[in-house]
């Protein structure tokens, strides 16, 4: 049987959770002000950008791993792309983050041209954890390309857990005065109470502090990677590793037992083999079971964090089986 008071040492760092917390929030923070004034937010955040072939791998296929990236084929000659192109910029702006805008000029770049099977222009597909979709082609109403990326953003959460790029907050002028120190939130207590009971052991605790916390502020950072981390805890803290872990050697096919070895291999520290675990379950099964996979390898995700490679490498291995 596993102790109660397992910890995640190996896997995440219970010291940096309130960083971590606190930086997620401002990015939040200054994705929500760029909407609200209707401006881009800082210039690392990239919402618009032209690409070349030689620049597709990185700016687009990597990149749709961490948002969707919604790709406008144009030329100079295309009046109707003069058109839909500022359009789509400034809806790049406003929804500050949950997408990112490639334009990629058709003249130059061929070879996409026809990698995509583009028929005429001004043409628009998403990529999204490596998966080409296309979305529509010519230049249509504002009111119908509202609808088709909110339909995009909303897929790309939940079939990937890809919820839009991190924007970074405005760096402070250096010959500004300091900042008044912000005097502590509403949560803080209850979050480090909450983390502390993680630290300890104490699982109950710590979820229903989390739950707390979300049941006011459903997105706070903070508690919903707690949350993640307790409830993973909670589910192998009594589990009989040797057990479990036979069990799924033998039947391979069955993904409850997949599923409990993929939560004992990431509090082992086996992150890549959680993952892989997971992705396999998905693509031997189908229905219910292969939902239930899927699922537990967003949570899984969640505990780890958005930003680490093992994710993003997780996330394009899932797009493939699943499309």
């Amino acid at each position: 049987m596993q102790p109660r008071n397992m910890s995640m040492s190996g896997v995440v760092d219970l010291g940096a959770l309130k960083a971590a917390g606190e930086a997620k929030q401002k990015a939040e923070q200054a994705r929500a002000e760029a909407a609200r004034t209707g401006q881009a937010p800082a210039s690392g955040a990239r919402l618009v950008f032209d690409v070349d072939e030689a620049g597709f791998q990185q700016d687009v296929l990597q990149r749709s791993t961490e948002v969707p990236v919604v790709i406008d084929f144009w030329a100079e000659w295309c009046e109707p792309c003069k058109q839909l192109g500022p359009l789509l910029e400034r809806l790049a702006g406003e929804y500050a983050g949950k997408f990112v805008l490639a334009k990629i000029d058709v003249d130059a770049n061929q070879m996409l041209f026809q990698q995509f099977g583009v028929q005429g222009i001004p043409a628009v597909f998403a990529v999204v954890a490596g998966q080409p979709i296309p979305l529509f082609q010519g230049a249509a109403p504002e009111s119908q390309i509202r609808d088709v990326l909110d339909q995009l953003v909303q897929a790309a959460e939940q079939q990937f857990g890809i919820v839009g790029a991190p924007v970074e907050a405005p760096a402070a002028d250096a010959q500004e005065p300091a900042e008044t120190p912000v005097p502590a939130g509403p949560y803080d207590a209850l979050l480090e109470a909450a983390n502390q009971a993680l630290d300890s052991g104490d699982l109950g605790g710590a979820i229903q502090a989390y739950k707390n916390v979300l049941s006011d502020d459903p997105a706070n950072p903070e508690a919903k990677l707690g949350l993640a981390q307790a409830e993973l805890l909670h589910r192998v803290q009594d589990l009989d590793a040797t057990a479990v872990r036979k069990e799924a050697a033998e039947n391979p096919a069955d993904v409850p037992a997949q599923i409990r070895a993929a939560d004992l291999d990431l509090v082992g520290g086996h992150v890549e083999d959680a993952f892989g675990r997971l992705v396999e379950a998905v693509k031997r099964s189908a229905g219910d079971d292969r939902e239930a996979a899927r699922l537990r390898l967003l949570d899984l995700f969640e505990v780890i964090g958005a930003d680490d490679p093992r994710v993003t490498a997780a996330r394009t291995a899932l797009a493939r089986v699943l499309f």
